[in-house]
């Protein structure tokens, strides 16, 4: 039983904000049904593979945000497709999209429309600069990725080195961030039905997500007038709080606490620095000179004996790469990995878990991608069936 197995989600997404939205809902347990175009989501298609990539029916890409759902082709440019959609549509409770604003209109699918057809509809899309209908810009209409909300948004401007350029955050976070935030959306909307039975748009844009993503910025221009900017992996108001080279690889420390100082000077063997800067005024002020003595101390100690010595005291953890993740039993313990089938390959995928751990209902990835159009008979059969037993029912 997953939380949201009574939920019955159209997903009418693609690429990466969309899908990964409805794999969190598909996660805890949500029908979620991947309404695809002619031809199927754009990423379907693309690398890695497990082995070749002639043989096996998508990459990596679409299997890690679209596990466990089920996939229905539609043209909705048909008269039968259209017609096969708002059947779906009235036995729905969620449809998410993220196309450009209007081009549900176009096939006579809008919102609007849909609400007639099921008034209890909670209707939800992701855009790059959201939907009029909760706020209209002159930005709608214009397209949108990943690069060009964290450019928009703030990201990019106060990420990566001092003397370097604008850095874009290596995960699609104006993709990911938005997709989560539409989630908790949709979630808050299902909510509000089950108190008043009523349905409604849910609207995240993906340049207001990163707004709010950077909220520390927001209130500190807000504060002193500067626009902030980057400044590598330090922090504008804790110190220290950074990444450090040891001798065999970096490390972060965050030892902005008093205690915290306090334990990182008695491991630098360094008690004047602990009685010299006792405050984290005294620290911030002084941050660069500090930030020197710390690094010349990390450098001549391996990641381990680091680690060792601030253990348990101090916020301290190495930089790890995908393989040593791979290799962290955190990770096997957590569920964090998750193989699925890879159908076209002997061998099975592994993807990412689902974060959110729940003691009743764990969420879990429901078995892998589902192939283009698979589900066409078994739901389009459901459909038959729920509408004779309506049928049945009204004439009782």
């Amino acid at each position: 039983m997953g939380a949201l197995d009574d939920l019955r989600v159209l997903d009418l997404t693609q690429v990466l904000a969309g899908p990964y939205c409805t794999m969190l809902l598909a996660d805890m347990g949500a029908d979620v049904v991947k309404v695809e175009r002619p031809g199927g989501d754009l990423i379907r298609s693309n690398p890695p593979f497990v082995a070749d990539g002639d043989e096996e029916a998508y990459g990596g890409y679409f299997q890690s945000v679209n596990r466990g759902k089920r996939s229905l082709e539609l043209d909705l440019g048909t008269q039968a497709d259209r017609e096969a959609f708002l059947s779906l549509v009235e036995r729905a409770d969620v449809v998410v999209e993220n196309f450009k604003a209007g081009t549900m209109e176009k096939f006579d699918c809008g919102y609007e429309t849909l609400r007639e057809h099921n008034p209890e509809l909670i209707y939800s899309s992701i855009r790059g600069f959201g939907d009029p209908r909760t706020g209209e810009t002159h930005r709608q209409g214009q397209p949108s990725f990943d690069l060009i909300a964290q450019a928009l948004g703030g990201v990019m401007e106060i990420t990566g080195q001092p003397n370097g350029p604008p850095t874009k955050v290596g995960p699609g976070v104006g993709d990911i961030f938005t997709a989560a935030l539409n989630a908790v959306g949709i979630l808050a909307a299902v909510h509000h039905r089950e108190r008043t039975g009523e349905g409604q748009y849910v609207d995240t844009a993906m340049y207001d997500s990163m707004v709010s993503l950077c909220e520390r910025t927001v209130y500190q221009y807000s504060c002193d007038g500067e626009s902030p900017t980057r400044q590598g992996n330090s922090h504008p108001t804790l110190f220290p709080y950074d990444s450090f080279e040891a001798a065999d690889g970096h490390v972060v420390i965050a030892a902005f606490s008093d205690g915290h100082w306090e334990a990182l000077c008695e491991a630098m063997d360094r008690p004047d620095l602990a009685a010299d800067y006792p405050d984290a005024g005294s620290r911030i002020a002084n941050r660069e000179a500090l930030r020197g003595e710390i690094t010349d101390w990390a450098a001549t100690v391996d990641s381990d004996t680091i680690l060792e010595l601030l253990e348990g005291r101090v916020p301290a953890a190495p930089v790890q790469n995908t393989a040593d993740i791979f290799d962290d039993p955190h990770i096997r313990d957590r569920e964090m990995l998750a193989d699925v089938d890879q159908p076209g390959a002997d061998e099975r995928m592994t993807i990412a878990g689902s974060p959110i751990k729940m003691t009743e209902t764990m969420p879990a990835p429901g078995g892998r991608a589902p192939l283009l159009d698979e589900h066409r008979a078994e739901l389009l059969d459901e459909v038959a069936a729920e509408a004779e037993t309506n049928r049945v029912e009204s004439d009782d």
